[in-house]
Formats: C-alpha cells, sequence, structure tokens
C-alpha cells in the first residue's frame, strides 16, 4: 500500500521524496510493488532509474530493481506507476539485495538494465 497520499494532482511535477512508497502495477493491473527511491544523474539532472522494491516480507528477502525511468507511465486512475512487465520478467531482471547496490559508474551494468527493458540509456539521451 502507497504511503504517499491518494489526493491526485494535474501538477506535472512530484518531490522526489513523494516518488518513494508509490505503488507499482503491470498493464494487467497486477500490484508489483512499490518505488523504493530514484537516482538521478548529478550531471544532467535526469531521472535515470525507478529502484522498484519487489518480493520479500516487512523488509527481510526484499530485492531492489533499478528500471530504467523511461519505462513508468503514471496512472492517475490507479495513483502510481504503470510498467510493461510480468511478474516473470521483473522476477528475471536485473536486481540487487541488501548486501549491497550495483556500482553505478559501470556502464556495463547501466547497459544491461537497458538492454533489458530495451530502452536507450538515459546517459545517451
Amino acid at each position: 500500500m502507497s504511503v504517499q497520499s491518494t489526493a491526485i494532482s494535474s501538477n506535472p511535477l512530484i518531490a522526489g521524496a513523494r516518488v518513494a512508497g508509490t505503488d507499482v502495477y503491470n498493464t494487467a493491473g497486477d500490484h508489483l510493488g512499490e518505488i523504493y527511491d530514484v537516482m538521478l544523474d548529478k550531471q544532467s539532472g535526469k531521472v535515470a532509474y525507478a529502484i522498484m522494491s519487489f518480493g520479500g516480507f516487512l523488509g527481510l528477502g526484499e530485492k531492489y530493481h533499478p528500471i530504467p525511468w523511461s519505462v513508468l507511465d503514471f496512472d492517475t486512475e490507479r495513483g502510481g506507476y504503470v510498467v510493461p512487465l510480468t511478474k516473470e520478467k521483473l522476477e528475471a531482471a536485473p536486481m540487487y539485495d541488501s548486501e549491497g547496490e550495483p556500482d553505478w559508474d559501470d556502464k556495463a551494468y547501466g547497459k544491461r538494465v537497458h538492454d533489458y527493458y530495451g530502452t536507450m540509456p538515459y546517459w545517451m539521451m
């Protein structure tokens, strides 16, 4: 369940602190998880990834999936983001756990994430 207010604003901007906790659904309407955090490119200011938490129970066994921001689509009806992913596709996606984040400077890792989702790397846009 989202920790964010259920009030839907027509404002196209949202504070990063309000993105965390927003629910994520697939196009079939299944609840997949929620946004744990966002990763911003310090140089360009672009949002590179939404880090989605998926799986686990009460914070144990939680997996974190960096999803290119361009994959997410905000749905005002649901008050959350929609991604074109099945649970199985998400389970097979690049991820990390509480043991440590990936090396965000590693362009090969970033390329692997973008290739998985079929998007152009944010640093090439």
